[in-house]
């Protein structure tokens, strides 16, 4: 209540028509806000009507991106533009679950080169970036197949995430059924996007950080679903610093 300072985070998801589809990480967001003493303004942008013919105009006046999680290929493509803009005009990104997986396509597309790269809940494509989890493949009933509940993950020491975090020893929650596909995992290393965060028992990759980018995060796992008023997540709090301080540095401008 006492907050004067305001920053506008774009929510870019496919349900966004029903707000409460994203309750979660909209509580998460105010949480986080009142962590760094300011008010967050969300503008909601429905990911099937961003395209990137329009995206510097929806986008416009927004200090950050957050893409959320979500299923199926609907609005996919418009994730994938609010991905690249986020990197390209190096605005803080968060990309949780199917946020993240878009940020991996996208920079597979537009940085490796892998035109029709996809995440094969998508499309069958010759760059799976995504790909299913090997134990499910042959699986067909999804209602249970899913990877849920509490895994842990080590954080690179010095990454954003790691210093966000405080700690290298994390443990979070998922639910999701496809990951990053390891047979990358150099390539992206090597042109920039980073895995800093991998689960020790089956060496998945949890989290991935753009190098030269003031804050550019995508996690596997749902960091929202811990989030609490007491206890922001400390992503979400990070980020919307990160958000805060691209506010204050362009508007000084």
């Amino acid at each position: 209540k006492t907050a004067s300072r305001h920053v506008t985070i774009a929510l870019v998801g496919k349900y966004t028509e029903l707000h409460d589809a994203y309750l979660s990480v909209e509580e998460s967001l105010f949480h986080a806000g009142t962590a760094n003493d300011v008010i967050v303004d969300i503008r909601w942008v429905d990911s099937s009507k961003l395209a990137p013919e329009n995206a510097a105009s929806v986008l416009d006046g927004c200090a950050g991106i957050l893409v959320p999680g979500g299923f199926g290929d609907r609005g996919i493509e418009g994730m994938i533009t609010a991905a690249q803009y986020a990197r390209t005009h190096k605005l803080p990104y968060f990309g949780i679950c199917l946020g993240m997986q878009c940020a991996v396509v996208e920079f597979a597309r537009h940085t490796l080169g892998y035109a029709d790269a996809n995440s094969t809940e998508m499309e069958n494509t010759t760059h799976p970036v995504i790909d299913l989890m090997e134990e499910q493949k042959g699986v067909t009933e999804k209602g249970g197949t899913m990877r849920l509940g509490g895994y842990p993950c080590t954080l690179t020491k010095g990454s954003k995430a790691a210093k966000a975090y405080g700690k290298t020893q994390i443990i979070e929650r998922h639910r999701h059924r496809y990951e990053f596909n390891n047979d990358y995992l150099d390539e992206f290393t090597k042109a920039g996007l980073k895995p800093v965060g991998i689960n020790p028992d089956t060496n998945l990759v949890e989290v991935v950080e753009l190098e030269n980018h003031p804050w550019f995060i995508g996690v596997q796992y749902h960091p929202e679903y811990k989030s609490t008023v007491q206890n922001p997540h400390p992503l979400f709090v990070s980020f919307v610093k990160a958000a805060t301080d691209y506010c204050q540095t362009h508007n000084s401008k």
